[in-house]
């Protein structure tokens, strides 16, 4: 679709006179960065991008990392790194609406704002319990946030008559491959990844009566992963740009040591590319882009590695965009 109309179509957007359906062709193959309406479809399942930016560092136009689905109108959390809380309402999710959160694994950029989502839900009036799923120490993170924040709950509850949050929060530990959790919208199964060092670390997959869709956690190259994808409708993968990973080394102090792990742990281009291609996803969406705060980097720049490797569907995520 040609920029003129993109552009006509997004000011007539803005004036409520088309739907984001009928923009879709709009920037990036399928997608557009664009907030979803506030009232989530009361069928089918949604994809909002949160938070497209790797890593725990903040600044830029890109948030850390996080994602929303919403499945029949409920809202469940993929990843919560700072500012998780904000992109949701920005994302016209009211957080009281909140019922589910899920954690990939327990690295700061993938956890920080957990925090604010439970604090934002309970101070805007929530009455219902938000389940949080996640590998080993989750538990221990929900309990910590409970006893560091309890000075203020007493007072709220006894001077605003707010519920208790401690009973609205229930952390649930999952630690091997398969079923994670299972309801009448959706059935979520976990793979072990390689995100060295951390041994608890998942891809997690989404099937619901329309659609699948598959989160690959931060890893590098995994068969786990393709596995868990295959034949997915939608494959959310995070990527490393090289190139970008080198730029960066040279500007840090602990170069060697940090570019180590980017490549140990992180999946570059030309391997997204692979996963994609082996697992046979329909979509592919790039996101976790590391580095996310380098502007030289272009869409076209993360694109051609992938599409070394991939002939199909290739969105490169920006925060906000509805899948």
């Amino acid at each position: 679709m040609n920029q003129s109309l993109c552009s006509r179509r997004s000011a007539l957007q803005a004036l409520g006179a088309v739907s984001l359906t009928s923009l879709a062709g709009c920037g990036a193959l399928g997608a557009m960065p664009a907030q979803p309406p506030a009232t989530a479809p009361a069928r089918g399942t949604q994809l909002v991008l949160l938070g497209t930016k790797g890593g725990p560092r903040i600044g830029g136009p890109r948030s850390n990392p996080a994602n929303l689905l919403l499945i029949d109108g409920v809202p469940y959390v993929i990843d919560c790194g700072y500012g998780a809380a904000q992109r949701l309402t920005q994302a016209g999710v009211a957080l009281p609406s909140l019922r589910y959160i899920f954690m990939t694994h327990m690295h700061s950029d993938h956890n920080l704002d957990l925090a604010g989502l439970l604090y934002g839900a309970w101070s805007a009036g929530q009455r219902q319990p938000i389940e949080v799923y996640g590998p080993p120490t989750v538990d221990d993170m929900v309990k910590a946030y409970f006893e560091y924040m309890k000075f203020d709950f007493d007072i709220r509850i006894a001077d605003e008559g707010k519920p208790d949050p401690r009973t609205l929060a229930k952390p649930h530990i999952y630690e091997r491959d398969g079923l994670v959790m299972q309801n009448a919208q959706v059935r979520v199964t976990a793979a072990r990844n390689i995100h060295p060092p951390i041994q608890d670390s998942f891809a997690l997959r989404f099937d619901t009566a329309d659609r699948s869709i598959v989160f690959s956690g931060d890893t590098n190259y995994s068969e786990a992963v393709i596995a868990l994808a295959k034949n997915a409708d939608v494959l959310v993968h995070e990527v490393i740009y090289v190139p970008g990973i080198d730029a960066l080394a040279r500007r840090v102090p602990n170069a060697k040591t940090m570019r180590e792990h980017l490549l140990a742990a992180h999946t570059s281009t030309e391997d997204v590319g692979r996963v994609a291609a082996a697992a046979g996803v329909k979509k592919l969406v790039l996101s976790h882009f590391v580095p996310g705060d380098d502007p030289s980097i272009t869409d076209d720049m993360w694109l051609e590695g992938v599409r070394k490797h991939f002939n199909g569907d290739v969105i490169v995520g920006k925060d906000l965009m509805v899948i």
